[in-house]
């Protein structure tokens, strides 16, 4: 193949010099062309013994690299099974140095697991624990002293125990001490200040603007976003001013637990709001009944006082109902007895009125106060119901949420009604006796004037 194309790259180059010598006008003989293609074919077989010679030298150099590449992986694989030689000789080595641990530490190895258990158990309450406010290094020991026992390597000295037992001691004495320091606090609008602040033992922390919370996690105090009620807040500022002797102190035991129960109750304020539109409508008509029920009695007191003072009197006055009655029959003594007991009557009824007048609206007041607070609960467990329907039932807090916010209205409305109830009670009381006694007096004075015609 080589051959022919030799030839035919021979024929061609020789057509190209004939047409070139045509071209120029130069005149070659056949023998000139014959030695310029034997020099182009000793050429071409010299650059053919030169490339063979090179494949022949890389086929060498591949078969040393792959013998090569062979030695090296025989060298790993020898490596290998030293090493699997030497690591399970070592595994045998530790469970012999183990077992001859156990055997020196006997008792001991009881006591230290109890050391670990109890330098852990240290360690997540101190964490969380207020005094660690005051003392924020013991959980580094701590954490030091638990990686040690945990780990084969060494084990603890009798320094390591003598401290623990050091700090178990100290946190008993803190929990039960009230101590007060300086220490960086962020406030309710979060801005941090320095300020002056009161630990509780381990219970509580609290300053003059109410009780602290501590973050374990951030190390930090802040204050409450929102304060118990007031009579728990207010012994906080009985603390901070206290230097010795006792003080009255709402303690929450639960480190946490009641108070944040507390914050989350809703005050008096805010059950109010639950009421809504319903509510303050009950809370408004029930001041209206309640002026005009102290309105009423103060009013019906004073007659009382002025018929009670009349009936001690021989001389009628008209500052009081039975004297305005009196004067009546005075000024009717020649009439007769049908007259006298029709113009006792009319002056009866003219002081019924002022006598009876508020009454019919503070039982109004009694009566609808409890319709208008069922209303606002019907319309509350409506609105629950709908936000059950389009967020299901999975969450009970919700569903109790919306119904305590419904009987809301019906807790003012029986708020509202039981003291209308008493309060109607006693000033239509305070009435009746009044008219009794004009009734009483007026039928008296009837006999009597019968008992003078005859």
């Amino acid at each position: 193949m080589k051959r022919i194309t030799l030839i035919i790259a021979t024929g061609l180059l020789s057509l190209g010099l004939v047409a070139t010598a045509n071209a120029q006008g130069e005149a070659r003989s056949m023998g000139e062309l014959l030695k310029l293609i034997q020099q182009g074919q000793a050429r071409d077989s010299q650059e053919n013994r030169q490339r063979e010679a090179a494949f022949a030298q890389d086929k060498n150099q591949q078969q040393a690299l792959l013998n090569q590449a062979r030695a090296e992986r025989n060298r790993a694989e020898a490596t290998s099974a030293a090493l699997e030689q030497q690591f399970e000789e070592n595994q045998q080595k530790i469970i012999t140095a183990r077992q001859a641990l156990d055997e020196r530490l006997g008792a001991l190895k009881e006591l230290f697991g109890v050391l670990q258990t109890v330098s852990g158990d240290a360690q997540g309450r101190f964490s969380a624990s207020l005094t660690n406010i005051e003392y924020p290094d013991r959980s580094e020991f701590l954490f030091e002293l638990g990686n040690k026992m945990a780990g084969a390597s060494s084990l603890a000295s009798i320094e390591d125990i003598e401290r623990l037992w050091s700090l178990l001691q100290q946190e008993i004495v803190e929990t039960g001490k009230v101590t007060r320091f300086n220490r960086l606090v962020t406030k309710a609008d979060g801005q941090q200040e320095e300020m002056e602040v009161v630990r509780v033992g381990a219970f509580n922390i609290v300053s003059e603007n109410g009780y602290l919370e501590y973050d374990s996690g951030e190390k930090s105090i802040a204050e409450l976003l929102r304060q118990p009620e007031g009579r728990y807040a207010g012994t906080t500022s009985d603390l901070m001013g206290a230097d010795s002797g006792t003080v009255d102190f709402g303690v929450d035991v639960t480190k946490g637990g009641i108070l944040g129960l507390l914050v989350e109750s809703p005050t008096i304020k805010d059950r109010i709001e639950q009421g809504g539109i319903v509510g303050y409508c009950i809370i408004g008509l029930g001041i209206i009944g309640l002026i005009i029920a102290f309105l009423r009695w103060v009013a019906l007191s004073n007659d009382s006082r002025k018929v009670s003072a009349q009936l001690k009197r021989d001389t009628a006055s008209s500052d009081n109902p039975l004297g305005r009655v009196l004067a009546a029959y005075e000024s009717n003594k020649g009439a007769d007895t049908e007259t006298i007991e029709l113009k006792l009557s009319e002056a009866a009824l003219k002081e019924m009125p002022g006598l009876t007048k508020g009454l019919l609206f503070i039982k109004v007041v009694a009566a609808v106060a409890p319709l208008m607070g069922l209303l606002g609960t019907v319309t509350g467990m409506i609105k629950t119901f709908q936000v059950i329907t389009l967020y299901g039932a999975g969450d009970p807090k919700m569903m109790a949420g919306g119904i305590s916010q419904a009987l809301m209205t019906t807790v003012l409305g029986l708020c509202v009604a039981i003291p209308m109830v008493l309060l109607h009670t006693v000033v239509s009381g305070q009435s009746r006796k009044i008219v009794n006694i004009l009734q009483s007096q007026s039928a008296g004075l009837v006999a009597q004037h019968s008992e003078g015609k005859g």
